[in-house]
C-alpha cells in the first residue's frame, strides 16, 4: 500500500517506503537501511505512546525479540521505545502466514505438515532458551518463508523469571490459541503454555480448525479451559504428538525437546486430513484470523501492541432537530425490525429461570483477550483481486449510494458521541431505534438514552445499574413510550422491563421479567411489541404477559404448556410463542422446539406446529414466520443447514435444506436471508429454493448482519465501528470506511446500523455513536 498524506517520510532515520498494513494501535511501513536492505518498521500510535502501562510492554516486546533474534525468528535491526512515537525495525520477511496459507490453500499434509511441524518446534525451542515465553503463538504469528517458518511478534511475551505484566489486570492473548492457564492465571504462564499454543497451532495447520473452536470468543475461552479438544480430522501419527501438548495440567505437557523426538519420528509423508483443502473454517477462528489476509508481501500480526497483518515480519495494532418535548407518537414509525439475530449455544445455565448468558469470569477475561490481543487486526480483507471481492472481482467503480427519496435530517452534519455506561463494564451492546428525528438507544448499561439524529446530542439518559447481558439492547418504541432492560445487580435476580417517557425519559412503570429468549430461541430479545402490548415472561417463568404500553397494565396471563418453557415473539406484525421441553432450555440445546401463535387480544395459544432440530427466529416474509436451522459441528462451530418457513394460517412448517452449510450470523432482510461470517463474507441465500444468490467478502470483519438503507444497498458495520455498503441486487461493494475504535464482535451480534431518512447511525464498541451522510461516506484513515 502506497504512503498517505500525513504519514511520516522516515523513522529513526530508515526513508519510508510502503505501508505494510495499519491497525488500532499502530501502523507498519517498509523501509531500507542505508545498504537498501529491506526492514518493517511498527510505529506504535501516539495515544498509546502515551499509556505507561501500554509503553512498558513495548519495552518489554523489544526486549524479548533482540534476545531470541535467530534463525527462526524476525531479527531486530533498531528501535527506539523512548521515543515520542515509540517503534521498533525488523528483518523483513518475505511469505504468506500461516493464516494465509490455510485461507487459500486448506489444510497442510504430507512432509510439508512434518517439516511445519519441526521448524515451528524448533524456533519455540530457541524462544525459550533465551528465557522467553512467546504467550501469543497464532497463525497471523507464524510467516513462511522460503527458508522455513518464522514466529513473530512478541509483544505479549515476557521473560520467563519476570512477572507478566497484564495492562491492569486484563488477559492478553487470543483464545482459539490459549492455553488454560493464560486464561485462569496469566500471572503464572510459563513455556508449557507455549506447548499447548504449538499444540492448537499443529492442530489448526493439519485440519484448518482448532481443538476448540466455537462461534465466539466467550465459548471459546469455556471450551478451552473446561473441555476435551476435538482432534477427530488429525491424521491419526501427528494426533498422537499433540493430544499431550493438549493437557490442561501444564505439568503433564511434553517439553520442547521431548516434542522435538516425538516429532522427527513422524512418518515423511503425513495423511492429509479428511476433506483437505476445504476454505470453510469454524467461525471463532476466523474471528481471529480475518485480519490476516491482507495485501500481500507486508509484514504483520495481531498480537500485543502489534495487529495488521499479511505477509511478512512484523505487525502493529490489531490495528430541524426534534427537542425534548417532541412526542414520537405524532412521528414516522421506522418499518417494523425482525427479531433478533440468533446467538450461539451457551454452556448450562443456572438452575434459576433467568437463562441470560452472564459475563461470568472465564467470558469476561475473553472479551478482554479479544479487545487487546485477538481481535484488533483491521486491514482490508479482500480475497480476491486487490481490495476486491470473493470472486476477485473489485469493489464497484464509481458506484455510490443513490439518495433517491431520501434526506437528511434538518441541520444534519456528522457527529460522534458516546454514551456513559454507568456502572457496566462491558459496553458492546448498546443499539438505536429511530422515530422522526431523533434516535432511542439502549443496551451496554443503558436501560435508554434519547439522542438527536442532527448532531448527536444526549437529551436525557437512564443508566442500567445491574450485571450486562450478553446481546441484550432495547427493546423498542411504541408512541410516546421508550422500553428498554434494566439489569438485575444479582445474577439469580430477575432483572425489569422498564417503560419510560420518550419526551424526558421519566419512569412509567416497570415489571420484572424472566428470561428464557436465548435459550428457547438464541437470541436475546426477552420483551417484544406488538401494537399497543408488550409481551414478556412473568419473573418465576412460567407464564407469558402482555402488558400496555402506556400504563404497563397487565392484559392477559397466558401459563407454558405442561412440561415446556417458552419465549414471545413478534414478526410481521403477529405474535408467536416458542417453547422447548425444560430440560432442554435449561440445557441450552432446545431439539424438539415449537412455534404456537397468539391471540394479541386474549393470550390464546394457537395450535403447536412442531420444529426438529435447533432452530433460531430470523423474521417474517410473505406471511410466513423464518427460522434457520442450526447444527453444532465437529469441533463445536454452529452452522445453518436449512431454512424453515412456518405458515401461521395453516400450521404447517417446510423446512428447506441448503446447499452448502454456513457459519456466522444469519439476518433475513427483504426476503432474502443473509449469512455473514466473522471473516466479512456475506452470503445471500434464497429462502425457498435455498439456493445462494451471491457471495461477496467484504474488508468488514467480525461485522453483524446487514441492513437494508437508502440506495437499494445493503449495510453492514463491526464493534470497530467500520461500516460496508453492498448492492442488494449482487453484493457488489460500494464502499467501506475505516475503524473508529477497538473492539471485536461476537457472533450473533444484533444489526449496528440504523437509518434517520439517508443518515446512517453505527453503534460501536465502548458505546460510540457516530453517523455520517451514506452518499457521502467518510474514506477509510
Amino acid at each position: 500500500m502506497a504512503l498517505r498524506e500525513g504519514d511520516p517520510e522516515e523513522i529513526g532515520g530508515y526513508p519510508l517506503e510502503s505501508r505494510l498494513g495499519s491497525g488500532g494501535m499502530g501502523t507498519v511501513f517498509l523501509a531500507r537501511t542505508a545498504s537498501g536492505r529491506p526492514v518493517a518498521i511498527k510505529l506504535i500510535h501516539q495515544q498509546f505512546a502515551a499509556d505507561d502501562e501500554f509503553r512498558i510492554r513495548f519495552r518489554q516486546e523489544v526486549a524479548a525479540a533482540r534476545r531470541v533474534s535467530g534463525a527462526f525468528t524476525a531479527a531486530v535491526v533498531d528501535a527506539d521505545p523512548e521515543a515520542r512515537h515509540p517503534w521498533m525495525a525488523t528483518t523483513y520477511i518475505e511469505g504468506p502466514t500461516l493464516a494465509q496459507r490455510i485461507a487459500e490453500r486448506g489444510p497442510i499434509g504430507g512432509a510439508e505438515l512434518r517439516t511445519l511441524a519441526i521448524g515451528l518446534t524448533e524456533a519455540l525451542r530457541d524462544i525459550h532458551r533465551a528465557d522467553v515465553v512467546h504467550r501469543d503463538l497464532k497463525p497471523s504469528n507464524v510467516v513462511l518463508s522460503p527458508e522455513g517458518p518464522r514466529v513473530i511478534d512478541f509483544g505479549i511475551s515476557r521473560a520467563a523469571d519476570q512477572q507478566t505484566l497484564t495492562m491492569t489486570g486484563r488477559v492478553i492473548g487470543t483464545p482459539p490459541f490459549m492455553s488454560p492457564e493464560q486464561l485462569q492465571t496469566p500471572r503464572g504462564v510459563g513455556p508449557s503454555s507455549d506447548v499447548f499454543s504449538l499444540g492448537t497451532l499443529l492442530v489448526y495447520a493439519a485440519t484448518g480448525q482448532g481443538p476448540f473452536d466455537a462461534d465466539s470468543p466467550y465459548m471459546t475461552a469455556y471450551q478451552v479451559v473446561h473441555e476435551a479438544p476435538s482432534l477427530g480430522a488429525v491424521p491419526p501419527e501427528l494426533r498422537a504428538v499433540v493430544e499431550p501438548c493438549l493437557a490442561k495440567d501444564p505439568a503433564a505437557r511434553p517439553s520442547v525437546d521431548e516434542l522435538l523426538v516425538r516429532l522427527r519420528d513422524l512418518p515423511t509423508e503425513l495423511a492429509a486430513a479428511p476433506g483437505g483443502g476445504s476454505r470453510t473454517r469454524d467461525t471463532a477462528t476466523q474471528h481471529h484470523l480475518a485480519g490476516d489476509t491482507g495485501s500481500t508481501g507486508n509484514a504483520g500480526s495481531t498480537g500485543g501492541t502489534g495487529g495488521a497483518s499479511g505477509t511478512g515480519s512484523a505487525g502493529a495494532g490489531g490495528a430541524g432537530a426534534a427537542g425534548k418535548g417532541t412526542d414520537p407518537a405524532h412521528e414516522t414509525a421506522p418499518p417494523g425490525s425482525s427479531p433478533a439475530p440468533a446467538a450461539p449455544t451457551a454452556p448450562p445455565a443456572t438452575p434459576f429461570r433467568r437463562l441470560r448468558r452472564r459475563w461470568r469470569p472465564v467470558l469476561a477475561a475473553a472479551v478482554a483477550v479479544a479487545a487487546i490481543g485477538g481481535g484488533v487486526a483491521v486491514l482490508q480483507a479482500g480475497s480476491g483481486g486487490k481490495d476486491g471481492g470473493a470472486d476477485g472481482a473489485p469493489p464497484g467503480k464509481g458506484r455510490t449510494v443513490a439518495a433517491t427519496g431520501a434526506a437528511l435530517p434538518h441541520g444534519f452534519k456528522p457527529w460522534r458521541q458516546s454514551v456513559p455506561p454507568g456502572q457496566a463494564k462491558i459496553t458492546d451492546e448498546l443499539r438505536c431505534v429511530p422515530r422522526g428525528q431523533a434516535l432511542f438507544c439502549g443496551g451496554g448499561g443503558v436501560v435508554a438514552t434519547r439522542v438527536r439524529a442532527a448532531d448527536g446530542h444526549r437529551e436525557w439518559t437512564v443508566h442500567s445499574p445491574g450485571i450486562p447481558v450478553q446481546n441484550t439492547s432495547i427493546v423498542g418504541v411504541a408512541g410516546d413510550t421508550v422500553l428498554g432492560y434494566r439489569m438485575a445487580a444479582d445474577d439469580n435476580a430477575p432483572g425489569d422491563v422498564v417503560a419510560l417517557d420518550a419526551a424526558t425519559g421519566e419512569e412509567r412503570w416497570s415489571t420484572s421479567a424472566g428470561a428464557l429468549s436465548t435459550a428457547v430461541t438464541g437470541r436475546g430479545q426477552d420483551a417484544v411489541i406488538v401494537g399497543s402490548a408488550v409481551l414478556t415472561v412473568d419473573a418465576d417463568g412460567t407464564r407469558v404477559e402482555s402488558h400496555a404500553v402506556r400504563s404497563g397494565k397487565v392484559l392477559w396471563r397466558s401459563p407454558f404448556p405442561a412440561g415446556q418453557d417458552c419465549s414471545p415473539l413478534a414478526a410481521g406484525g403477529r405474535a408467536y410463542v416458542m417453547c422447548g421441553p425444560g430440560r432442554q432450555v435449561s440445557e441450552s440445546e432446545v431439539r424438539n422446539a415449537t412455534i404456537r401463535a397468539v391471540d394479541p387480544v386474549s393470550g390464546r395459544f394457537g395450535a403447536s406446529v412442531p420444529l426438529a432440530g435447533p432452530v433460531e427466529p430470523l423474521g417474517a416474509a410473505d406471511g410466513r414466520l423464518v427460522l434457520a436451522k442450526r447444527r453444532v459441528g465437529e469441533v463445536g462451530v454452529i452452522e445453518y443447514e436449512a431454512v424453515v418457513r412456518v405458515d401461521p394460517r395453516s400450521g404447517r412448517a417446510t423446512t428447506t435444506e441448503l446447499g452448502t452449510r454456513y457459519g456466522g450470523t444469519p439476518e433475513l432482510v427483504g426476503g432474502t436471508v443473509y449469512f455473514t461470517e466473522q471473516n466479512g463474507t456475506v452470503s445471500a441465500v434464497d429462502p425457498v429454493s435455498g439456493k445462494r444468490a451471491w457471495t461477496r467478502q467484504t474488508d468488514v470483519e467480525g461485522a453483524s448482519g446487514p441492513v437494508a438503507g437508502p440506495g437499494e444497498a445493503l449495510y453492514l458495520s463491526s464493534a470497530s465501528g467500520r461500516v460496508a455498503a453492498l448492492a442488494a441486487r449482487d453484493g457488489e461493494r460500494l464502499w467501506s470506511t475505516g475503524p473508529k475504535t477497538n473492539g471485536t464482535s461476537d457472533v450473533g451480534m444484533e444489526p449496528r446500523v440504523t437509518f434517520v431518512g439517508r443518515a446512517i447511525v453505527v453503534a460501536g464498541a465502548d458505546n460510540l455513536l457516530f453517523a455520517f451522510d451514506t452518499a457521502k461516506p467518510p474514506r477509510p484513515e
